[in-house]
């Protein structure tokens, strides 16, 4: 499988790579604005990866029904491909991946930003049903996820805070894609995690106004890994494109410090900056 990736190479391969892991309706290019080129100027070579069937990923044509398995494949043959283990950064859906990943692998670091928690997306998905039943329903109905996130309105209901501009929500969109139906049954019941076989320090973030994943579900998410969330103020879903990202950024920076280190202990986690 031919998987896309967009990388910035740092100046010294002294330290781990990081590798960047995209969520649903999305692809490697949304980490191409702000995070691969900042990663990189502080001295981190960075790689993100689409999965099969997304941006210019092999794959499109099955994608209906390729699983949350295929996509943690798609992670294990390019992490198995790099020449040192690297630390790995999941969003929303990729977070889910990367757990399941790490339940088989071990890594540097783990960081789930703003990430589906390890009990699946059943709360969203009945939050989906109370704000847009018909939607949900036609959804299930043609086995099209993309009309959950069909027209801007409701990217920036989903994945953007207010305080981001319609011109920047309407490029965002115009990239969006759709998404595997069986991937997103996989996410609701068909898969379950286990956080306890995972050995990789972690660290939880997400933000205040997340309208897919809000605080409770990071909050239980950093508590199955036994860490604690850092919640930043003001910011939605899409963590890496909402004004104020370089905070997110450096506290993930800082905590690849830990992990290049050796020092990033369950202890060190908890305590990190910005709790």
């Amino acid at each position: 499988m031919q998987l896309e990736v967009i990388s910035e190479l740092a100046a010294s391969s002294e330290r781990p790579p990081i590798v960047l892991l995209h969520g649903a309706w999305h692809g490697a290019w949304c980490w191409q604005s702000n995070f691969l080129p900042y990663f990189s100027s502080k001295g981190w070579t960075t790689h993100a990866i689409s999965l099969r069937g997304h941006g210019f990923s092999e794959g499109r044509e099955k994608l209906q029904w390729t699983s949350i398995e295929d996509y943690v494949d798609d992670l294990a043959a390019f992490v198995d491909g790099l020449d040192s283990a690297p630390i790995i950064v999941g969003h929303s859906m990729g977070g889910f991946v990367l757990q399941k990943y790490l339940e088989r692998h071990s890594v540097r670091g783990g960081v789930l930003l703003a990430s589906v928690p390890p009990a699946g997306t059943l709360r969203f998905n009945l939050r989906l049903i109370r704000r847009h039943p018909l939607i949900w329903l036609k959804a299930n109905l043609t086995r099209q996820v993309y009309a959950l996130v069909d027209k801007p309105a409701f990217a920036r209901e989903w994945f953007f805070s207010d305080a981001v501009s319609d011109a920047e929500v309407q490029t965002h969109f115009s990239k969006i894609q759709d998404e595997s139906y069986r991937a997103s049954l996989d996410l609701l019941f068909l898969r379950r995690l286990k956080p306890g076989s995972v050995s990789t320090p972690m660290a939880v973030l997400g933000g205040e106004l997340d309208a897919i994943f809000p605080i409770a579900d990071v909050c239980n998410t950093a508590k199955a890994y036994g860490v604690e969330a850092r919640i930043f103020e003001g910011m939605a879903h899409n963590l890496m494109s909402e004004p104020g990202w370089e905070q997110v950024a450096d506290h993930i920076l800082d905590f690849a410090d830990k992990c290049a280190t050796g020092s990033a202990t369950d202890t060190a986690i908890a305590a990190a900056d910005g709790h």
